[in-house]
């Protein structure tokens, strides 16, 4: 007879460690903002560094477009001709790209429209080439938050009018930008850009809203959306990157977003060092 031998068994596999988030090395305290929901995370460890309300579930307003610029990004390709469809009776008072139906632009140009001047009808726009509908782009917004484990975010449209139903958290819509920022190239480039050119069937440009990124230029802001609706007030994920370490910075019901990230920022660059 043949001795029988042990069947070897692959050793589990080894989980990838979290690499070390910075370690908090001064006593400053966090300065005092108005914003009541704030939530600040270190990008490459993910940790997080401070918050207040974090997860409370507020209206995120145009922060909304984060996620589908995100879904919309890894469903299409960005230098698609796209035949503009929309309908602008749902865009009253609504921040605008400018586009009209059967305008011919790429969905690149949808997306620098969609981030910049936070169109609201450039987020109608992708929804309809990207899914067909409104209604199927929004079932693939929240297929994505669930992929991520967030559990403080519903959205109920692409470009976040206030809606019953439709919220987000400081903390959820950080994790959100972070995985734009950490995966996609182009995410980067729309977060940071200052103007860009859409040549199209017609030929105009459209400007980046976001103050904080001329406030807070020389000290390495790079990102990331603003927002505001009634409900929500002014809202903003906030990025700045200093000796190569990124933080987000994400504040909600704001009545000033400069005054209420610019001291985060420069608390947590002062405060924590990393390894």
């Amino acid at each position: 007879t043949v001795p029988a031998t042990a069947i070897p068994t692959a050793a589990p596999p080894t989980p990838t460690p979290r690499p070390p988030g910075p370690a908090r090395t001064g006593k400053a305290p966090v300065p005092a903002v108005g914003a009541p929901y704030i939530a600040i995370v270190d990008e490459t460890s993910g940790e997080v560094l401070y918050q207040k309300n974090g997860n409370a579930r507020v209206a995120p307003a145009s922060c909304t477009k984060i996620v589908t610029a995100i879904v919309a990004i890894e469903r299409g390709d960005p230098k698609q001709v796209v035949r503009v469809s929309f309908d602008p009776t749902e865009l009253v008072d609504s921040t605008l790209m400018g586009i009209r139906n059967g305008d011919e632009v790429t969905l690149e140009d949808l997306l620098y429209g969609l981030m910049l001047p936070s169109g609201n009808d450039a987020a109608l726009a992708i929804a309809n080439h990207i899914a067909g509908s409104k209604p199927a782009f929004v079932e693939l917004m929240n297929a994505k938050v669930r992929e991520l484990g967030l559990t403080n975010s519903q959205f109920r449209n692409p470009h976040g009018l206030d809606q019953s139903g439709h919220y987000s958290s400081a903390y959820d819509m950080i994790a959100l930008a972070r995985y734009g920022m950490t995966r996609q190239p182009l995410f980067v480039q729309l977060s940071k850009a200052r103007v860009w050119e859409i040549r199209g069937s017609r030929s105009w440009e459209v400007y980046n809203l976001n103050k904080f990124l001329t406030a807070y230029r020389d000290k390495g802001a790079d990102g990331v959306k603003i927002g505001y609706t009634e409900e929500a007030g002014k809202t903003m994920v906030a990025s700045a990157t200093r000796n190569g370490h990124r933080v987000y910075v994400a504040v909600m019901g704001s009545t000033d977003l400069v005054a209420d990230t610019v001291p985060l920022f420069d608390w947590v660059f002062a405060n924590y060092t990393w390894p």
